[in-house]
């Protein structure tokens, strides 16, 4: 949960001040678990390779498994665009 506020108020903190889209973008981490079911995690970063180090470190899973990435996916930037802080 502190994870997610941190990035909230990042994310608020560069928006306020017009550097997010040059800076972060929203990625999407899917990996599969042991069951084989797929599973997501978020976050802001400035690429695809940071996503995938920030998940294998706020993730335990992925930290025990990192080759259960399955996909990394930079999302639609309009849902942000709409979003008024």
């Amino acid at each position: 949960m502190h994870v997610c506020i941190r990035y909230i108020f990042i994310v608020t903190f560069l928006k306020e001040n017009n550097n997010l889209d040059s800076l972060l973008k929203p990625y999407t981490v899917y990996y599969r678990n042991f069951e084989n079911i797929r599973i997501e995690n978020c976050f802001y970063a400035s690429d695809a390779y940071e996503a995938r180090t920030l998940a294998i470190k706020f993730n335990k899973y992925i930290h025990d498994h990192p080759n259960s990435i399955d996909l990394i996916k930079c999302e639609n930037d309009e849902f942000f665009n709409k979003v008024s802080y």
